[in-house]
């Protein structure tokens, strides 16, 4: 897959080709301290870059197409991860994985969604938008980790529920609601991890817990950036606007106390480094988790019951 560079990193991939042609030449000539001067220049332009990004690019940044999926996290944080299929309904949906697993110490139920990296994936996968079956499949999952005392992670990163009619037939806002009511009173520890991209109910019918954390190029909102300017302005154009309006980054969302902690990317994002992204994430987690299991029960759904409670007060 061609490596994909966005607009706003443009400056960085041009010196970065200047870079490498040097180190080719290096043998030939004596260049050596112009060689070192770039690589601090190209690291300053970085951290100066990605340490003032604009919210419409780190929207961008959380959809970028390399960026790691919950597979890819699975698959590096985890052991013995057994994938359960299925709704015992209806089918099973391709849009969502979970299973069995182990991370450090703890056993625990893991699942969230799943996009694809080329068309035919992407198909498979619809794209990571949920069928109500995927909702009723993740609280199947969810269930079972009641009845064997086992944590629950969720993974978010998806652009929205699938609004198709057969969706809507089989009654998809049933099936998000009663994830609401049931992931509200969960026995066991729930944390919920936004990877990418956090689009309405879609990414709520996974997003009760006890701690929610999110990685620090991503965003999580009611309403994408585009369809806000579609309805406020007619037209697309205005995605940056409603991106700034709408507040949906790691850090306006931490202040808002909607998220509890933002986990920190490899510079210039996830998707530059898989393994270091799935090293922090696995850390936090292992970290929340050593916490909650300690929390009895009744605790735990009094407290997560409170603190979404909280969320949309205001005192004038």
């Amino acid at each position: 897959m061609a490596k994909t560079i966005l607009d706003f990193e443009k400056p960085i991939f041009e010196l970065e080709n200047k870079l490498e042609e040097m180190k080719k030449f290096s043998e030939n000539l004596d260049i050596e301290h112009d060689i070192i001067r770039l690589e601090e220049k190209v690291r300053q332009l970085k951290e100066e870059l990605y340490g003032n990004l604009s919210r419409w690019q780190r929207v961008q940044l959380a959809r970028h197409p390399e960026r790691p999926y919950t597979l890819d996290y699975i698959y590096a944080m985890t052991d013995n991860f057994v994938e359960l299929h299925g709704d015992r309904a209806f089918k099973d949906d391709k849009a969502i994985v979970g299973g069995l697993a182990q991370i450090d110490h703890h056993k625990v139920v893991i699942l969230g969604q799943q996009k694809g990296r080329d068309t035919k994936t992407n198909v498979y996968r619809n794209f990571g938008m949920m069928n109500p079956e995927g909702y009723r499949k993740a609280l199947r999952l969810m269930k079972l980790a009641e009845k064997f005392n086992r944590p629950v992670i969720t993974l978010i990163d998806t652009p929205g529920a699938f609004p198709g009619l057969e969706a809507e037939e089989r009654g998809q806002a049933e099936a998000i609601a009663r994830n609401l009511f049931e992931m509200s009173k969960l026995k066991v520890p729930v944390i919920v991890v936004i990877i990418g991209e956090g689009a309405s109910g879609g990414a709520l019918g996974i997003g009760v817990g006890d701690r929610i954390l999110m990685l620090e190029n991503c965003w999580y909102s009611v309403i994408s950036p585009e369809s806000c300017s579609q309805i406020l302005w007619r037209s697309w154009d205005y995605k940056e606007q409603a991106a700034e309006a709408l507040k949906l980054t790691a850090p306006d969302l931490l202040e808002q106390g909607i998220i509890d902690r933002i986990i920190k990317e490899p510079l210039g994002g996830a998707h530059k480094n898989h393994k270091e992204a799935a090293d922090a994430l696995k850390a936090a987690l292992v970290e929340e988790l050593d916490i909650l299991i300690k929390i009895k029960p009744d605790k735990l759904i009094d407290n997560r019951i409170e603190k979404f409670g909280k969320m949309g007060v205001f005192v004038e």
